[in-house]
């Protein structure tokens, strides 16, 4: 039997026949863990998934925010029992290395638990926006206040994911468990949808615009890429060449191309915005997993291998890739990737904490720095600031952060 939660999580209603598979430790909260987390999905999820006891929190709020029946007054007892029984298992170390710019960083929780605030915004009139995917929302902070303002999405535009924002100020977002596009119009907070028209497209995922306020996105199990019309609405799909390729990150070159990175491959690839054919490049490593990608004004193409550790570098104008080993080694998964200031800065989301890195391109020189003090809690995107700072996205410790570059 299958069903889908309001939050659109597929949940295989599997009870006790694969969860017999998977015994768990005797305790109070083992009998609420077993029939509570098996509902939507087996439990080696839980078997496996060690984590830090705020890890093992913000996870559950995400759950209940999906629609997992797990009662109020079991809350407590249930985060017990994950946390002292399947505790945060040994994470590569962040290596931190000294350089000649130093950075101050600002936190802020957002209002909703477990909203896991997956992609940031830094807008034009200051503000910093994310989206609340396991809550439905939009969040709007006003970084001299500390002050938020919520926006629901309601279901018809369930699990905001990506989002950027419009000429005239207008938010636009990926609903990535809806296959729909949404725009926010933040005066009013009135919504309008953008059903995608191919049900094979069901889970938008990163949305740009391009010189002409057209709009782009990448589709990634739906193995498309996508152009919305803002003027009619009139959405196309394009089928990206490589079965199963997972277009992820997207981003414009400075002549109004898109490219993108294809994360279940080893390639990159760019659509003609006019004929809507799209040109491949792999990448020498058949191991390389690309995942999100910076274009500099040179038109030079930077991206996160977040497989094999790896900072890429890509000339569209030659086809010569070079790459450098992050500094806290093949298991970093760097991710969460943007220019500013004439550096790359990317997040590395498998240590803890995280690390924040830039890279001097002119002198191929590293720097590192630790996300403290909340431990960053897997950075999966970040934008520059008109400014040159960074806003990033902190999903598994619930919070959007200010990056001041000295």
């Amino acid at each position: 039997m299958r069903r889908i939660l309001p939050a659109g999580l597929l949940i295989i209603a599997a009870g006790m026949t694969e969860a017999a598979a998977q015994p768990l430790p005797p305790g109070p909260g083992q009998q609420t863990v077993q029939q509570v987390c098996s509902v939507c999905h087996d439990l080696t999820r839980v078997v496996d998934g060690g984590r830090s006891r705020t890890s093992w929190e913000t996870t559950l709020h995400m759950m209940v925010n999906a629609g997992a029946p797990l009662p109020a007054d079991q809350f407590a007892t249930t985060l017990d029992y994950l946390a002292t029984h399947f505790p945060e298992r040994p994470a590569p170390p962040a290596n931190v290395i000294a350089g000649p710019v130093a950075i101050t960083i600002a936190e802020w929780v957002v209002p909703t638990p477990g909203a896991r605030p997956h992609d940031p915004l830094a807008a034009r009139d200051g503000s910093l926006w994310y989206t609340g995917q396991m809550a439905n929302q939009l969040g709007r902070l006003d970084p001299k206040t500390g002050q938020f303002r919520l926006f629901p999405t309601g279901a018809a535009l369930a699990g905001p994911h990506g989002l950027v924002e419009d000429a005239k100020g207008a938010i636009w977002f990926t609903a990535n468990f809806s296959a729909a596009i949404g725009r926010l119009d933040p005066a009013d907070g009135r919504l309008t949808r953008y059903p995608l028209p191919d049900p094979s497209a069901r889970d938008p995922h990163t949305p740009i615009f391009d010189h002409d306020g057209i709009l782009w996105f990448t589709v990634q199990n739906g193995n498309r890429i996508g152009r919305l019309d803002p003027t009619t609405g009139a959405i196309r799909l394009i089928a990206v060449p490589t079965p199963n390729a997972r277009p992820y990150g997207l981003a414009i070159d400075p002549a109004g191309v898109p490219y993108f990175v294809e994360f279940g491959t080893n390639k990159l690839a760019r659509i003609d915005p006019k004929t809507l054919v799209i040109h491949e490049f792999p990448l020498p490593d058949p191991e390389s997993r690309p995942r999100r990608l910076a274009i500099g004004a040179d038109g030079v193409i930077w991206y996160t291998d977040f497989a094999r550790g790896m900072l890429g570098r890509f000339d569209p104008k030659t086809g010569d890739v070079t790459e450098f080993a992050s500094p806290s080694g093949p298991r970093a998964e760097p991710y969460g990737i943007t220019i500013a200031k004439g550096a790359i800065w990317y997040s590395e989301s498998a240590t803890r904490p995280n690390t924040l890195v830039r890279f001097d391109p002119e002198r191929a020189q590293f720097q590192s720095f630790e996300i403290l003090p909340s431990g960053g809690g897997v950075v999966r995107n970040m934008m520059a600031t008109p400014a040159g700072d960074l806003v990033l996205a902190e999903s598994g410790v619930n919070r959007i952060a200010l990056v001041q570059v000295k």
